[in-house]
């Protein structure tokens, strides 16, 4: 990617929620695989009872006036910092132009009478392609809407951001899960995320398989493997919960945090302070398999933005959940 995305949440992510509400025509492919999280792939000779099997969207060849367009319910509501339409596959079936639309209807799916805002104007296609747009705006959206003139296939809709959470409304003693994606929690760097990316240890649930966590490559140096979590809202973390589900002959021998406050700095400069964050919780065994909650162990460190978790040395984890209160 020449733009970096990757600190962000997906908020077109099916596995948060999101919906692919209503398509113009989807004869050839389903709405519903925009949303997939897995990239998408291509099958040889597969085919179904309307043509050639496409893993994205697609629309018949249009014969008359218009466009075709598909209205997606984000999985959370969020500002949006940058969108990738991705036409991977599609090389003679791609639309050669698309704009993206979005609305702002926390009632429900929007209407006739809905005031949609041009987020990305119309803007030339590739076959094949990662199509990579950054979106300068602090506005809340709920909906967005891809238009694809006229008509064609694009495999996937990522519409990176950050979720919008009400946290003056929150009463200061509620115990809520500070790094979990639905209340900002993002992951911003890793050592390594050979076979699962950083970001599904702060989803919701448990995970659905070990594809559905954060898993490393087998480590052959000197070292250990870790990962560092911005919180959705700065907090005093009481309890730890780590959880290795799946992960059976791959999980790592143990784990340790360690966090900090952090007043400066970029997201991406936050890797070289962490070296010297302070214990929040010492190293402790892991099992596989296993749902690990630390309580006693955890350090009284005040309040937190960061933390990065160390495994040792690698294997994988399964999700991340990081307690607390609300600081000031």
């Amino acid at each position: 990617m020449s733009l970096d995305f990757e600190q962000y949440v997906n908020l077109a992510d099916e596995k948060l929620g999101a919906e692919a509400l209503f398509a113009t025509d989807d004869f050839f492919a389903d709405k519903s695989r925009l949303l997939r999280r897995e990239a998408p792939v291509w099958k040889d000779d597969l085919y179904d009872d309307n043509g050639k099997w496409m893993d994205g969207w697609e629309s018949r060849r249009k014969r008359g006036e218009g466009y075709d367009y598909c209205i997606v319910k984000l999985g959370l509501a969020g500002v949006i910092a940058g969108v990738d339409i991705d036409t991977s596959f599609f090389t003679g079936n791609f639309p050669p132009s698309a704009s993206l639309d979005a609305c702002y209807s926390p009632e429900g799916a929007p209407t006739d009478s809905t005031e949609w805002e041009e987020i990305i104007p119309s803007t030339s296609l590739e076959g094949d392609k990662h199509h990579l747009s950054e979106i300068d705006s602090d506005k809340v959206y709920t909906h967005v809407r891809l238009n694809i003139y006229p008509d064609g296939g694009v495999a996937r809709l990522r519409v990176y951001g950050r979720p919008s959470v009400d946290w003056d409304s929150m009463d200061a003693l509620q115990q809520v899960d500070l790094a979990a994606v639905e209340n900002g929690g993002r992951a911003l760097a890793c050592s390594d995320e050979h076979y699962g990316n950083k970001s599904n240890i702060l989803g919701p649930g448990r995970g659905e398989n070990m594809g559905d966590g954060w898993e490393t490559a087998r480590r052959r140096t000197p070292g250990n493997d870790w990962v560092i979590v911005a919180l959705g809202h700065a907090g005093k973390v009481d309890r730890v919960v780590v959880d290795t589900a799946h992960f059976k002959g791959n999980f790592p021998d143990s784990c340790s945090i360690q966090a900090a406050y952090v007043k400066g700095g970029t997201d991406d400069q936050v890797a070289t302070q962490s070296l010297f964050w302070r214990e929040l919780l010492p190293a402790q065994k892991l099992k596989a398999h296993d749902i690990h909650e630390f309580i006693s162990e955890v350090e009284d460190l005040g309040a937190i933005t960061h933390v990065r978790l160390n495994i040792f040395p690698d294997g994988g984890i399964s999700r991340l959940r990081l307690f607390g209160t609300k600081a000031d």
